[in-house]
C-alpha cells in the first residue's frame, strides 16, 4: 500500500466503521464488537504508517491532494510529518483502549451504545484529519466538525450537568473557531497579493505569510492563537474543561484530554510558529506567562478537589502550561519535550482517568471524601492508580518525565525565570497526585462510597474497619480481566517511554528543527553542542 493511500485509509477507515455501526442498533454487543474491530484495524493501519515514514526524508510525507474548491484554491490535501504521526499514533493507540474501557458502561435512558460507539469512530477520524491536514481552510474546517461528536459525546451520554457542560465546550469552541476564520481569510489575502492568486495550501504560506510586515502577523497570529488557546487550553481560557471533563463518560474523557486538547498545542508549532514567526518571537513573554501561570494555577486547584473527575481535568490544565513553555521556548530540546509531553499526557492521564473510572464504578460517587482504605479491597486497583499518578507527576523511569525534564532542560537557556517558576509545578503535581491516592486508597475503610455506609461501621476511625473490610471483599471485586488487558497496554507504554523514548524522538526531532528553522531561531543547545 502506497503512503499516499495508506494515510487515506486511516481517514476514511474509522468514518466507514461509524456508519457500519450506526446502523447496529438491534444488538448492543455486536455494535461494540465491530466498533472494537474496527479500532483494532485503525491501529494496524497507524503501525504501517509509522513503518513507512522515514524521519531523515520529506518534511511532509505520505501525502496526496485533490482539488476541492478550485476557484478559491482550496484542495483535500493531507500528510504528516513526524509531530502530526505521533500524535495520529495516539488516536490510534486510545481509541480501542476507550471502546475496552467503555465495554460495561451504563448509558441513559434511551440512548444505544450504537450511537455512542459510532460517535466515538466518528470522532476518531476526524481528529486524525486535524492532525493530517495541509491545506488551512481543510484544517479548519475539521477543526471545526470534531466539535460535533464531542457535543453530543457529552450532551447526550453524559453526567447530570451534562447539557450545559457540553453547551459551554460548544460555545467557547466554537468562537475560538469563528475568531480563527477571521486569519484563515487574512493569510489567503495575503498570499493572494504576493502571489497574485490566494492559496491555502500549508506550504506555500509558510513562505508567503512569514515575510509580511509583523503587525500584520500579529494580528493573524492572534486569530489563530486564540482558538488554539482555548483547546489547549490555556488560563483563562480553560474553564470549560473541568465541566466538560467532570460531565463526559469516562473513555470520552480520556479522548477529551489525552487528544483533543492536543490540538491546540498541536496548532501552535504546526501554524503559530511558521506561518508568523516574528509575531511568534514578539508574543512569546505574554504567552509564557500564560503557561507558567497554568501550570501553577491548575496544581492549586487540583488540590483542593474532591470531585476526581475535575480534579484530573485540572492536572491536565498543569501539564498543558508547561507544553506551552516548550513550545515557545524556542529551542530544539524544549519543542521535542513539549510534542513528547503531549503524546505522554495522553497515554498518563488517560490511564489516571481509566482509573478513576473504575473507582467510580465500584464505589459509585466521585467525590474523594466519600472513599478510604479502598486499596484492602481492590490491591490491583490501587497499584494501577499508583502507577497512573507517578506517571502523571512525572516520576523518573515513567514517560511523563522524560518528556518534563526535556522541557525544563531545553527551556532553561532562553527563559530561565519562567522555568524556574514551572519547576514548582513538580513539587506541587507529587502533592496532588500522592494526597488524592492516600485519601481514596489508604487509612481506615470508609464504606459510605461502597455500600451507603457514611457514619456507620466502617466509617473512619472505626475500629470495625478490617472486619468491614472482610465483608466487603465479595461485593467490591478487583479489576476483571477485561480492565486489565485495557490498562496493561498504557502500564507498557508508561514503563517503556519512561526508559527508551528514543523511538518517538527520532520521528519527533526532524520536524522540530525544521519548524525552528522556519521560525528564524538560532537553537541556543544546538549551538552548545
Amino acid at each position: 500500500m502506497s503512503g499516499s493511500v495508506l494515510l487515506l485509509a486511516l481517514l476514511f477507515l474509522p468514518l466507514l466503521g461509524a456508519l457500519v455501526v450506526a446502523f447496529l442498533r438491534s444488538d448492543d454487543r455486536v455494535a461494540k464488537g465491530v466498533a472494537l474491530g474496527f479500532s483494532i484495524a485503525e491501529l494496524a493501519l497507524v503501525i504501517a504508517a509509522w513503518a513507512a515514514y522515514d524521519p531523515a526524508g520529506d518534511p511532509i510525507q505520505l501525502s496526496s491532494s485533490a482539488e476541492w474548491i478550485p476557484q478559491f484554491g482550496v484542495h483535500f490535501a493531507v500528510g504528516v510529518d513526524g509531530i502530526a504521526l505521533v500524535m495520529i499514533a495516539l488516536i490510534g493507540i486510545l481509541v480501542p483502549i476507550v471502546i475496552g474501557g467503555s465495554w460495561n458502561d451504563r448509558l441513559p435512558e434511551e440512548r444505544t451504545a450504537a450511537g455512542f460507539y459510532s460517535l466515538i469512530l466518528l470522532m476518531q477520524a476526524l481528529m486524525v484529519g486535524v492532525f493530517a491536514a495541509t491545506d488551512v481552510l481543510l484544517f479548519y474546517v475539521l477543526f471545526e466538525a470534531v466539535l460535533v461528536p464531542m457535543y453530543f459525546l457529552i450532551g447526550r451520554f453524559g453526567g447530570a450537568r451534562r447539557q450545559y457542560a457540553a453547551v459551554k465546550f460548544f460555545l467557547y469552541s466554537l468562537l475560538g473557531g469563528l475568531i480563527m476564520l477571521a486569519s484563515v481569510i487574512g493569510v489567503y489575502v495575503v498570499s493572494g497579493n504576493q502571489l497574485g492568486s490566494g492559496t491555502f495550501d500549508w506550504e506555500t504560506l509558510v513562505a508567503t505569510v512569514s515575510t509580511a510586515d509583523t503587525s500584520t502577523q500579529i494580528w493573524l497570529f492572534l486569530g489563530f492563537f486564540i482558538a488554539f488557546a482555548i483547546k489547549a487550553p490555556l488560563v483563562p481560557l480553560h474553564t470549560w474543561l473541568p465541566d466538560a471533563g467532570a460531565e463526559a463518560p469516562i473513555g470520552v474523557g480520556v479522548l477529551l484530554v489525552g487528544v483533543l486538547d492536543k490540538i491546540g498545542t498541536y496548532g501552535f508549532l504546526r501554524y503559530c510558529l511558521p506561518m508568523f514567526p516574528d509575531a511568534s518571537r514578539e508574543l512569546a513573554p505574554l504567552v509564557l506567562v500564560l503557561a507558567v501561570a497554568g501550570v501553577i494555577y491548575g496544581a492549586l486547584l487540583a488540590v483542593g478537589q474532591d470531585d476526581m473527575k475535575r480534579f484530573v481535568s485540572y492536572t491536565s490544565v498543569a501539564h498543558f502550561g508547561f507544553i506551552a513553555l516548550g513550545v515557545f521556548a524556542f529551542t530544539s530540546q524544549a519543542q521535542a519535550g513539549a510534542v513528547l509531553y503531549m503524546v505522554n499526557h495522553g497515554i498518563a492521564t488517560g490511564m489516571l482517568f481509566l482509573v478513576v473510572g473504575m473507582v467510580i464504578a465500584r464505589g459509585g460517587s466521585r467525590n474523594i471524601s466519600d472513599y478510604g482504605g479502598l486499596a484492602k479491597l481492590t490491591p490491583v486497583l490501587a497499584g494501577m492508580f499508583v502507577v497512573a499518578g507517578l506517571a502523571s507527576l512525572a516520576l523518573p523511569g515513567t514517560n511523563s518525565f522524560v518528556s518534563e525534564f526535556l522541557v525544563l532542560i531545553g527551556a532553561f537557556p532562553t527563559q530561565p525565570v519562567f522555568t524556574v517558576i514551572a519547576a514548582v509545578g513538580m513539587i506541587l503535581a507529587a502533592l496532588y497526585v500522592l494526597w488524592v491516592y492516600q485519601r481514596v486508597m489508604q487509612g481506615p475503610l470508609r464504606g459510605n462510597a461502597v455500600l451507603g455506609l457514611a457514619g456507620g461501621p466502617g466509617a473512619a476511625g472505626d475500629p470495625s474497619s478490617e472486619g468491614l473490610a472482610a465483608r466487603l471483599a465479595s461485593k467490591v471485586p478487583d479489576l476483571s480481566r477485561r480492565e486489565l488487558a485495557v490498562l496493561a497496554p498504557l502500564v507498557a507504554l508508561v514503563l517503556f517511554l519512561g526508559v527508551y523514548p528514543q523511538p518517538v524522538l527520532d520521528v519527533i526531532t526532524p520536524s522540530v528543527d525544521a519548524t525552528l528553522t522556519e521560525l528564524g531561531v538560532t537553537d541556543p543547545v544546538q549551538e552548545g553542542n
